[in-house]
């Protein structure tokens, strides 16, 4: 029937440890949260909340406030801690109705908060913020279950540490391009983010948050949550699993119409859509975890929207998260081949919408799923990373041979980031031999921020390379008693006072007989020796043996001469830009250079 409210879709968000799951587990009253590895949700699921549950954790409140429910609950999208699941799109949206985003009160912004915030911003998908672990504030009692009469039988500098930090947070929010305030003490909810003080672990403040984002829901989706029971399902694949005695099975968020057992599925995928039937359907019971091992899935002939459902159906080989399904079926039948075509094209459609754009050239990108994929591209393009290729799955040899490749464009192309995906078997003795660098986490500020330190390693060695061209700030003298050939080539014995001396380098005098000669270079290191050997560089504090072509020691240079490197404008240039890369007794030789260029020219290097 069209008019009928389906469930709105809520998506947890935040970064690792600030509570998620805990909030999700109090609500639930389960304990998934002490079954997951570190108490860190490993894999996306969804949990279904009926309305029966909200009006009894909301208890009181509801009467107090005169609040009436018309929605049929809540279906919670619970995330493995990173923003990419935020990213659960649908054809002209998110998957997510609005979202809730945990903050510790105590910790603040942190970096998975932000890739969360900036991911629903760029959507558009509302979202209020849950500043969790109040509890943890010295001195913070609960003695109601009520939060706001709480707060107010709180010490006095109990409540001025609470607000100190929550209005921290309200600030954070302020410099994101959000007006924000404290739940009760917002005007206008349209236009602010209501924030929800609780305390997961105690349970406290649930109540005002499920009433909010259930009221929220309610007065401003109410449109979105329309949908007619009869029409064909769409919805979005979130694991692709293998299930003992079931074969290859997915779990679907359907956020439309319905889907029964024999019904003809359409699946997107990268090549071809994958055409099937259903074999059996599975819902979790509710306030059950759909990916707990423990969960008890229920054998059902049709679900409607919005929920949770494990699909079983052949043909599923080439299934990927992320990817969109319809229910083939049009007035209670199933499709003709016109109806099938129709939707096939659909969903091509919906797929190119979040291909990813990429570059002629840069590094290599690989992920589990295509949601995953574009805000991956996203958060990299909003660091100004060029992408040249990026898609899902397992990261192949033909990437890594690809990435080589990358290198005569730039070293800082070779690289591969994996999210949330693995190193295929045959590549990983290939990988193990090639000079590219793979960056392969499941959590996605972690492949972030890992790739950012390797990067900047990585351009701070380049311009030290670099710098190695250029000709270096050097300051020598020749030793009194150490003349060893007059000339052709002259050779002396040479202390080096700042800098380095290398073979090739051009030498100049501050002071010379001619005074057209000063400033200019009037020879260059044909070769050195220390003890013996040949060295190609002598660095400060060095004395050794030095071959100095096209001049005579006697005419040109004396002993005590103090020799500087003849530096061009353009390297002089060079290395100020790069001068956090110089010492300090460089820094003082590169000023002297200076002065005995600008003598003639008092604009040099300038």
């Amino acid at each position: 029937m069209i008019g009928t409210l389906r469930k709105p879709i809520v998506t947890i968000l935040g970064h690792v440890d600030h509570g998620k799951t805990k909030l999700l587990d109090a609500i639930r009253k389960t304990t998934v949260v002490d079954r997951e590895a570190g108490a860190i949700t490993q894999a996306i699921g969804a949990s279904l909340v009926p309305l029966e549950t909200i009006q009894r954790v909301c208890g009181d409140l509801l009467k107090k406030l005169n609040l009436k429910f018309t929605i049929p609950g809540l279906l919670f999208i619970d995330t493995p801690g990173h923003a990419a699941f935020a990213n659960l799109r649908k054809r002209g949206g998110n998957l997510a109705d609005i979202a809730i985003v945990v903050v510790d009160i105590n910790e603040g912004f942190m970096p998975q908060t932000l890739e969360a915030i900036e991911i629903l911003k760029k959507y558009k998908t509302p979202f209020v913020v849950a500043v969790n672990k109040i509890d943890l504030i010295n001195g913070w009692k609960i003695e109601s279950r009520n939060l706001l009469e709480d707060i107010n039988k709180q010490q006095q500098h109990t409540v001025a540490a609470f607000e100190t930090k929550f209005y921290e947070v309200v600030g954070k929010l302020y410099e994101l391009g959000f007006q924000a305030d404290r739940f009760d003490r917002v005007s206008d909810y349209a236009k602010q983010i209501a924030m929800i003080p609780i305390s997961a672990k105690q349970n406290h403040g649930l109540a005002e948050l499920l009433m909010v984002v259930s009221g929220l829901t309610q007065r401003y989706l109410n449109e979105n949550l329309k949908y007619d029971i009869t029409s064909p399902a769409k919805g979005i694949i979130l694991e692709v699993k293998e299930e003992l005695g079931l074969g290859k099975t997915i779990d679907v968020i359907i956020y439309d119409g319905s889907i029964e057992v024999n019904d003809t599925i359409i699946i997107g995928a990268i090549d071809a859509p994958i055409i099937t039937k259903v074999r059996a359907l599975f819902e979790p019971q509710p306030l059950q975890e759909m990916r707990d091992k423990k969960s008890k899935f229920l054998s059902v002939k049709k679900a409607a929207a919005a929920t949770g459902v494990k699909i079983s159906a052949p043909e599923l080989d080439n299934a990927v998260a992320g990817m969109p399904l319809r229910v083939c079926r049009a007035n209670g039948k199933e499709d003709n081949e016109e109806i099938k075509q129709k939707i096939i094209e659909e969903i091509k459609s919906e797929i190119d919408e979040v291909l990813i754009e990429t570059d002629k050239d840069g590094i290599i990108i690989k992920a589990d799923t295509l949601g995953s994929l574009e805000a991956l591209t996203y958060l990299l393009k909003e660091k100004k990373i060029q992408i040249r290729k990026a898609t899902i799955g397992e990261i192949t040899r033909k990437d890594i041979t690809e990435a080589e490749t990358n290198k005569e464009v730039s070293p800082l192309f070779t690289v591969i980031l994996g999210f949330n995906t693995r190193i295929s078997p045959d590549a990983e003795e290939y990988a193990s031999k090639s000079p590219v660098k793979i960056f392969n986490h499941a959590v996605i500020y972690k492949l972030l921020e890992d790739f950012d330190k390797w990067l900047e390693q990585e351009k701070k060695n380049l311009e030290k390379q670099e710098l190695t061209k250029i000709t270096a700030p050097c300051k020598a003298r020749i030793m009194p008693n150490h003349i060893f050939r007059q000339n052709n080539p002259a050779i002396v014995g040479m202390d080096i006072l700042t800098g380095t001396l290398r073979v090739n380098m051009p030498l100049m005098k501050e002071k010379a007989a001619n005074t057209e000669l000063e400033g200019k270079s009037i020879t260059f290191v044909k070769s050195m020796k220390q003890d013996k050997d040949a060295v190609q560089e002598a660095k400060a504090g060095t004395q050794l043996a030095v071959a100095l072509e096209d001049v005579t020691v006697g005419r040109q240079i004396f002993e005590n001469d103090i020799l500087y490197s003849a530096m061009n404008e353009d390297d002089f240039r060079k290395l100020k830009e790069h001068k956090k890369h110089l010492k300090k007794d460089e820094l003082e030789t590169m000023k002297e250079i200076a002065l005995i260029m600008r003598k003639k020219n008092p604009l040099w290097g300038i």
